[in-house]
């Protein structure tokens, strides 16, 4: 699928992956980084970098500490946008919606399959909150490598979650800023399209 087939596209999802391959052959480093913006209940917004792990029909899903601030934040608040940004394609796409938790077997399975040293700093890391030194940190992970000289358990705050999209945006860069703009929205019958002005 190239950039016109965008134009004909009516599965936003399946369009996605197609991006989301290319960009997997272009991006120096980490395609599936993307921008989570969450808020709070009041909708004061904060913004930050995550890792996209999966894609599907059920929507966009990244794992994180739910007594972080993002997760702080969903559970007060379960509506988030993500952009992803891939300067060498000049594309971009924009998502959101509602979120919700993945099941714990779903979380067990991707942290199982994490290295070791991450999964030591998903317990040892209490996210968000205030550290007193480096040291502490390092300190706190060697002895929990001490504690887990096996199999370390998935800890009961780290989660997996799933933008369910209501709305995705495809940008294509263009000379003199006269971009494509292709906009899905979800309804009860499905998708419907429409392009905006850059």
């Amino acid at each position: 699928m190239n950039e016109m087939d965008a134009e004909a596209a009516v599965d936003p999802i399946a369009l996605f992956r197609v991006w989301m391959k290319l960009a997997e052959e272009s991006e120096p480093n980490d395609p599936g980084a993307v921008a989570l913006a969450t808020a709070t209940r009041d909708g004061f917004p904060s913004v930050r970098m995550v890792l996209m792990k999966q894609v599907d029909q059920r929507g966009f899903s990244f794992y994180t500490n739910a007594e972080s601030q993002k997760g702080l934040e969903l559970a007060e608040n379960p509506r988030a946008a993500m952009c992803f940004h891939w300067k060498s394609l000049r594309r971009q796409v924009r998502i959101s919606g509602k979120v919700s938790e993945l099941s714990a077997a779903e979380a067990d399975d991707y942290f199982r399959s994490r290295s070791r040293l991450s999964q030591l700093g998903a317990v040892g890391s209490q996210q968000s909150r205030v550290l007193a030194s480096r040291e502490l940190l390092m300190a706190r992970v060697k002895e929990l490598e001490e504690k887990f000289p096996e199999e370390i358990p998935r800890p009961g705050y780290w989660r997996g979650y799933v933008l369910r999209p209501e709305r995705i945006e495809f940008w294509i860069g263009r000379e003199g800023r006269l971009h494509d703009r292709i906009l899905f929205l979800r309804s009860d019958e499905g998708w419907c399209r429409e392009w905006l002005f850059p």
